[in-house]
């Protein structure tokens, strides 16, 4: 069965819930509860401020059955990226985990709900086009070990016309030839597109290319770790992934599931 969840946010998006001993307790209530045994925190870059690196380490040794590790979600926020990449080339060598994602394009907060209606603005095979461009970039920008929420981009069911293979297959090859891992996801089934990121022949392709993955639920409440993840093991499983990534200081370990 599933054992890891690879990307989570104790911040839950606030500036006011910086790491304590207090907000970090019940992430390892909930993991034991949920049966893990290796964790990775992951809040955005744009809070790096409240990623108190001594108490995340005060916290992590105090746990014991389940392996948490340090990590980060770098984004390409267009007011904070630069300053986010700052603080991880200074605190990389005591990160376990960089994960990457693409939510802009241009200043354009394309998952937020509240801007939902910019998608009427635009053809889906240029926005596809936009987004996955913006996957590609962040690649070889570097300092990531894996790709969250590959096709994020779908979120409130906007599709290309165009087969998605056309939009994923060289950034799949380029995932690949960096050696990174790609993130298996259940958040989609919480939003409004109710499906798995990223879609499974997206994955079918994944495992064609053998690019390793890591699981995630996105939590961004403690209770939500491994949410749906006996709906997820039964994807992975059909489509035919017999391991997952795990990491300690950006080194990949694969695990059997």
């Amino acid at each position: 069965m599933l054992f890891s969840d690879y990307h989570n946010h104790p911040q839950a998006h606030r500036e006011d819930l910086a790491y304590t001993q207090e907000n970090l307790a019940p992430w390892g209530v909930f993991a034991k509860k949920a049966n893990l045994k290796d964790v990775a925190l992951t809040d955005h870059g744009r809070y790096h401020p409240g990623i108190k690196l001594d108490e995340f380490f005060k916290f992590r040794d105090s746990v014991k059955d389940v392996k948490f590790k340090i990590g980060i979600e770098i984004d390409n926020d267009p007011e904070t990226s630069i300053e986010d990449y700052k603080w991880i080339e200074k605190n990389y060598d005591k990160l376990d985990f960089v994960l990457g994602s693409v939510h802009f394009i241009g200043d354009w907060a394309y998952d937020h709900p509240n801007f939902k209606e910019e998608y009427k603005k635009w053809d889906n095979d240029d926005l596809y086009s936009a987004y996955f461009e913006n996957i590609k970039k962040l690649i070889n920008k570097g300092l990531i070990d894996g790709l969250a929420h590959l096709d994020l981009i779908k979120i409130f069911g906007y599709r290309p016309k165009k087969d998605i293979s056309y939009f994923t297959d060289d950034v799949l090859k380029l995932i690949k030839e960096k050696n990174l891992t790609l993130e298996i996801s259940t958040a989609g089934w919480r939003k409004p597109v109710n499906e798995v990121y990223p879609e499974v022949k997206i994955l079918e392709k994944v495992k064609e290319l053998n690019i390793p993955i890591t699981t995630a639920s996105d939590a961004h409440t403690a209770k939500d770790l491994a949410h749906s993840y006996d709906r997820l093991y039964e994807v992975i499983k059909k489509v035919g992934f017999s391991e997952v990534a795990v990491f300690d200081n950006h080194k990949m370990t694969l695990l059997p599931i």
